[in-house]
């Protein structure tokens, strides 16, 4: 990619978000920022530089959603040329014990939000036959732990949205890909401790956010012709 591009990144205050965002900017990138909190995320804008504009949105509000893309488009005089769909709510508890507004918040925010961002940014990019759709999946997307009913709901759901773009978009010049990490060390993990809880991943053998950003980099750093529908990773 040359300079000057531009890239939308959701869930960009910390982790992966964050990862790739420091990733783009170097490659030359414009970048929007978009997380829920405000603090984090203009403190990531500013120590970016010029090149990095912080969008506080809650994604998990359609309203917010469709104003935030109205004013990335403005911005950025048309939509982004990479839109990354990362943010994510992830909620531990068994079936009968879930809370069902937590519930419908995972969704929200896992699977709705990317639908409605999407779809608010696609028909510029179809029109201008280029740009690339990532979206975030997770070892949660094809496998299913205890406690894990809403984020495995709302992560097979949003492989699902991705393989429908990818059969609407083939041939259009749009690209999408398809990300779904191993468990990944970032502060999504901070309330959980899972050194602490049998069955789940040490921090340590974790993938690193910088590990899942250079992984998204070489995706959408392709020749335009080539599209790398998914990319599965662990750690070895």
């Amino acid at each position: 990619m040359t300079t000057r591009l531009t890239a939308v990144i959701t869930g960009a205050s910390r982790g992966i978000g964050a990862a790739l965002a420091r990733r783009c900017v170097a490659e030359g990138m414009r970048v929007a920022l978009l997380a829920r909190t405000a603090a984090p995320l203009q403190a990531l804008a500013a120590a970016l530089g010029d090149q990095a504009h912080a969008y506080p949105c809650d994604l998990a509000s359609a309203d917010a959603v469709a104003e935030v893309a109205r004013h990335v488009s403005s911005d950025f005089a048309g939509a982004p040329d990479l839109l990354v769909n990362n943010a994510g709510l992830f909620e531990l508890a068994t079936i009968e014990t879930m809370d069902p507004t937590a519930f419908s918040a995972v969704l929200q925010t896992n699977l709705v939000a990317p639908f409605l961002l999407t779809r608010a940014l696609l028909p510029e990019m179809r029109t201008r036959g280029s740009g690339t759709i990532v979206t975030l999946g997770s070892i949660a997307d094809r496998n299913v732990f205890p406690e894990n009913g809403a984020y495995a709901a709302s992560k097979y759901g949003l492989r699902a949205l991705h393989e429908a773009m990818r059969a609407e978009l083939r041939g259009t010049g749009v690209r999408t890909v398809l990300v779904s990490p191993g468990p990944v060390d970032t502060p999504l993990w901070d309330p959980l401790n899972p050194d602490e809880r049998p069955g789940f991943t040490p921090r340590a053998s974790m993938l690193r956010a910088d590990d899942v950003a250079d992984a998204i980099w070489f995706a959408v750093s392709r020749p335009a012709s080539v599209n790398i529908d998914e990319l599965r990773l662990s750690r070895s």
